[in-house]
């Protein structure tokens, strides 16, 4: 079985495990920009399985999967939506940070220190698949999209978002954020693993995934805030649906 894991990455992350849940911290950005992404995919799950948007627990009947979850920033919001969350990351700092979140908060999530390919091995699938800001740290992209293709539930939905690897990228997301602004950490991103979107769409489809939307986000750094774009530049997001 091809492992998807970069112990390099998981040792980069584990280092600031401490401060995912610190707003003013290392992963400010993050908190940031959550706002946005969890409005759009709370939308679009919605429109796909046709749910009542005003539902308090909008995701009572889906069972939701956040690969390479942190420290739960994703993972908690939709579990407070209603979902029954299974939440994975390699590293296990994260998960025991994430889970003593989860139980502070009273809220039931499935944490496990894991791979996606190892979860494959036990047969689960899930109506939705995350995999946010992960795909450009792990090892072999190919065999990772091919786990968040097998992890889903035919017609259901993943959710894969990630940096384009374009020269404006590099100025801003990796010259800018880490040099300049130091909004992150220097060394947290490695720019050639920023990927296309063309790049994940062709491993998308090879495993019966089929693009349904793209989107981009952009960081208006006048009005210190982020907004949904046409613009996939830099940050975007793919939604893929299982054909079969």
């Amino acid at each position: 079985m091809t492992s998807t894991i970069d112990p390099k990455e998981i040792e980069k992350f584990t280092a600031m495990a401490d401060e995912w849940w610190d707003e003013a911290g290392k992963f400010k950005p993050l908190h940031q920009f959550n706002p946005i992404r969890i409005s759009y995919i709370r939308r679009k799950i919605i429109e796909h399985f046709a749910l009542d948007a005003k539902a308090i627990k909008v995701f009572s009947d889906l069972k939701i999967l956040d690969i390479g979850c942190g420290g739960g920033l994703i993972s908690e919001p939709f579990a407070r939506m209603g979902a029954n969350v299974t939440a994975i990351d390699a590293g296990e700092k994260n998960i025991a940070i994430a889970k003593i979140h989860a139980e502070k908060s009273g809220l039931k999530i499935d944490y496990l220190a894991t791979s996606a390919e190892e979860l494959v091995e036990t047969g689960e699938k899930f109506d939705v698949v995350f995999a946010l800001e992960i795909i450009e740290h792990v090892a072999d992209v190919e065999a990772f999209v091919k786990s968040c293709a097998a992890l889903v539930k035919p017609s259901g939905l993943v959710f894969i978002a990630t940096l384009n690897r374009t020269l404006k990228s590099l100025a801003l997301a990796k010259i800018a954020a880490e040099y300049i602004l130091r909004w992150l950490p220097i060394g947290t991103h490695d720019w050639k693993k920023f990927l296309k979107p063309s790049e994940i769409n062709s491993y998308a489809n090879k495993n019966g995934l089929e693009l349904k939307e793209l989107e981009g986000f952009s960081y208006n750094l006048l009005k210190d805030e982020w907004s949904k774009s046409s613009d996939l530049d830099v940050n975007y997001i793919a939604v893929f649906f299982q054909k079969s």
